[in-house]
């Protein structure tokens, strides 16, 4: 079983696809996102981090509707919404499920140690965020409260 998140390609909320090949040598934060959360102002904090970090680091926002119905829009809904709202321009993965038997396989790797190969790992609500390192692998998983600008995260990011 491959070790790296780079086995892995989703479409992305415009249908185009993202391919986590492609983020090969970058740093990459994998979140859960949603329009109507309390942690939706993060998507500011999401992309500033991204600017601020785009040399060496891709965030790859990922709607999904599995906590609380808190992301009941379509696609171009969001797409609009992240846009307009938060000047999102990170990569944005078009709606998946998260959890439970309709998980997508991303989300199966990243909460299986068997798969993933570091650890087990439970999403619990939105703004969930996965930290992984240059090629792929796992680092840490944590919780939406930790915001985006947290020094666990400006830590990792440090050279």
């Amino acid at each position: 079983m491959e070790h790296s998140i780079h086995q892995f390609s989703l479409e992305g909320i415009g249908g185009e696809r993202i391919e986590f090949a492609s983020f090969k040598g970058k740093k990459l934060i994998v979140v859960n996102v949603a329009s109507a959360c309390g942690y939706t102002p993060q998507y500011q904090q999401l992309q500033e981090l991204y600017e601020k970090f785009e040399d060496k680091l891709v965030i790859v926002g990922i709607p999904c509707n599995d906590f609380g119905g808190q992301e009941p829009g379509d696609n171009q809904q969001i797409k609009t919404f992240c846009s307009t709202r938060y000047g999102v321009s990170f990569p944005m993965a078009a709606k998946i499920s998260i959890k439970g038997p309709d998980a997508h396989p991303l989300y199966q790797w990243l909460g299986s140690k068997a798969l993933n190969g570091k650890m087990d790992t439970q999403v619990r609500w939105n703004f969930h965020k996965y930290l992984l390192d240059e090629k792929g692998v796992l680092v840490q998983s944590l919780p939406s409260a930790v915001e985006p600008f947290d020094e666990v995260i400006l830590n990792w990011l440090q050279p």
